[in-house]
């Protein structure tokens, strides 16, 4: 969601700062903004709404600056507008802030301590930075009148501050919401995510929940909530900056598609020991063994993820498995197993839904793993273990490659799990996953087809539905989120057997309905279902498996193994979204209202 740079000590900080946030246009905003201090302390603030590139154009080419912070923003409290956009000032211009998150007491705080001041905004931010100058005013340092406004907020916060009056310092803290800092030679960082600053360091500091961290050119000062100083190494970002550009593609998703299969292998590179078998952390796989039930909490995509390793995990390895979503679980928990194991998904690591249920699982010491891309992110340091995608940096905000890569980890977990458990397999899950890849490529060489489907029946439709039964059930429901997310077609996934049960009601003349069928045990029933649709008008699609395909069927998969089929019948419903948007002149890589790292609940 929004994003924050900031930058101390470095002579060309304008164009750093610039370029950090279009590093973070994957994450989704409506507005951006940067501040900047030059060299003769003159400051200097540009806000503008929409895209980085009109930022750029309202961005005086004469000013230079070593210090600044910028921020692009996803709104919550206010409109999108200039008025909201970030940085927000204090009422005589001394304090200037960026901030991430939501403040769930602003409205308390505004009332009990700044009845006085006259806000600007509608947002929850200026609160903050008014408060800062309040308490200042009444003689506190700016770290002093920093860290108690910090104390008295609740929610979740990712800040960084700047004092006109002392134009060599960021000062920066962090609850809930990512931050990082950022280690160059002769300069300092911050951002909200690495990948906004790889550019110029690869060596950054993780922040905790609590602290609050002062940022010189030379410098950082972190302490704890209880004042005392900590001392912690930076890690090395391993992120290529040639995995950040789109290279000669139109769209990043586009180029994300096609890099699954690529995925696939990689990941059984990373999971293959010395003896061609996959390999998981041995006390990962002890754990598991000792529990009496899995449950998969996660939120979007990786929800539907969840549900394919459901069948995966009871499959492979008998431990009953349930999937929840993480908004849902954390304030409506259910009665929990004696000997749980909880596994977290998540592309991005940092998804708040999922870290208040990991907060609260951990208060109750159960064992948790985390499956997601990024190295170093808030679930993966907080959960007890992790196994890493390795599906590399995904930005457009329409998921598709960690999708598959999610569901491909746990394959390789549930794999792991049921040998040591000593139940036999029939069938080869590197070799499985290796004619996966294969299948994959074959698919996306068809794009040609698949652009001509989704002009066929996505066009011009308003609504339309994704059915299937069992495992394609649970693509249907990520086929027809992809489709909403980007082209905004109202498309629901179904069970294919429900739709007589009410929903068949909205079936009307030319509504696209697309059925996916793999599996040959329930392959006549969906046929049956499409058939119902069809006589009530529907403009039907069947998307098929090879040994349940019929000569009609508008799309054909290679064949796969019958716990695999997800990873191939995804593939061609990501193309036909993709086409769809692009055909109706959307930005396929940045959906209205969407944003990439849901980082608030």
């Amino acid at each position: 969601m929004c994003g924050i740079v900031g930058v101390v000590g470095n002579q060309n900080a304008k164009e750093v700062l610039l370029q950090g946030l279009e590093k973070l246009e994957y994450r989704g905003y409506d507005s951006a903004g940067i501040y900047l201090i030059d060299d003769t302390k003159q400051d200097h603030l540009f806000k503008e709404k929409g895209r980085i590139l009109a930022l750029r154009n309202i961005v005086r080419q004469d000013v230079e600056a070593s210090i600044g912070i910028g921020h692009t923003r996803w709104a919550t409290h206010g409109v999108p507008s200039v008025i909201n956009a970030h940085p927000h000032q204090s009422q005589s211009g001394r304090f200037t802030l960026v901030h991430n998150g939501v403040i769930e007491n602003f409205t308390k705080l505004k009332s009990m301590y700044l009845s006085d001041v006259d806000f600007v905004s509608d947002t929850d931010t200026e609160v903050i930075v008014q408060l800062i100058e309040k308490f200042s005013l009444e003689g506190l340092t700016t770290l002093a009148s920093f860290k108690k406004v910090v104390s008295l907020l609740k929610g979740s916060y990712a800040l960084a501050l700047m004092d006109k009056n002392v134009s060599d310092t960021i000062y920066v803290a962090k609850n809930k919401s990512p931050l990082l800092v950022g280690l160059g030679e002769g300069f300092n960082v911050v951002c909200s995510d690495a990948m906004a600053m790889i550019q110029v360091t690869n060596q950054f500091v993780e922040l905790m929940d609590g602290e609050v961290v002062t940022v010189t050119a030379t410098a950082i000062k972190i302490e704890n909530a209880e004042n005392k100083e900590i001392n912690r190494l930076p890690y090395t970002a391993e992120i290529d900056l040639n995995d950040l550009e789109k290279g000669t593609y139109p769209y990043y998703m586009l180029k994300e598609i096609d890099e699954q299969p690529a995925v696939m292998r990689k990941i059984l590179q990373h999971y293959q020991g010395e003896q061609q078998q996959l390999e998981i952390d041995s006390a990962i796989t002890e754990t598991m063994l000792a529990s009496d039930r899995i449950y998969i909490v996660a939120c979007g995509t990786s929800y539907h993820a969840g549900w394919v390793g459901k069948q995966l995990l009871e499959s492979l390895t008998h431990i009953p498995t349930e999937v929840h979503l993480s908004s849902e679980f954390g304030y409506n928990t259910p009665l929990l197993t004696e000997n749980p194991f909880f596994i977290f998904l998540t592309q991005s690591g940092e998804t708040a839904d999922s870290r208040q249920v990991l907060v609260k699982v951990n208060e109750l010491n159960h064992p948790t793993l985390t499956i997601t891309n990024v190295a170093g992110s808030t679930l993966s340091r907080e959960a007890q273990f992790t196994l890493l995608l390795h599906a590399g940096p995904e930005i457009a905000v329409a998921s598709t490659k960690a999708y598959t890569a999610q569901i491909a980890v746990l394959a390789v977990l549930a794999d792991v799990v049921g040998k040591a458990k000593g139940l036999a397999q029939n069938f080869d899950l590197v070799h499985e996953l290796a004619l996966v890849a294969t299948g994959m490529e074959t698919i996306i060489d068809e794009k040609e087809r698949l652009e001509q489907l989704a002009t066929e029946y996505l066009s011009v439709s308003r609504n339309a539905f994704y059915i299937g039964r069992g495992m394609d059930y649970y693509v249907a429901m990520e086929a027809a989120l992809k489709l909403k997310e980007i082209s905004y077609v109202q498309t629901e996934g179904f069970a294919a057997g429900e739709l007589k049960h009410g929903t068949i009601a909205l079936i009307e003349e030319g509504t696209p309905v697309m059925a996916i069928i793999t599996e040959e045990s329930i392959a006549g029933h969906t046929r049956g279902n499409v058939q119902e649709v069809k006589s009530r008008g529907a403009h039907s699609m069947i998307i098929a498996m090879e040994d349940v395909a019929e000569e009609e069927d508008q799309f054909i998969l290679p064949q796969v193994h019958s716990l695999l089929t997800p990873l191939i019948s995804v593939i061609p419903t990501q193309l036909l979204s993709y086409y769809t948007s692009l055909h109706r002149g959307n930005d396929v890589d940045k959906p209205r209202n969407l944003a990439k790292s849901v980082t608030v609940e």
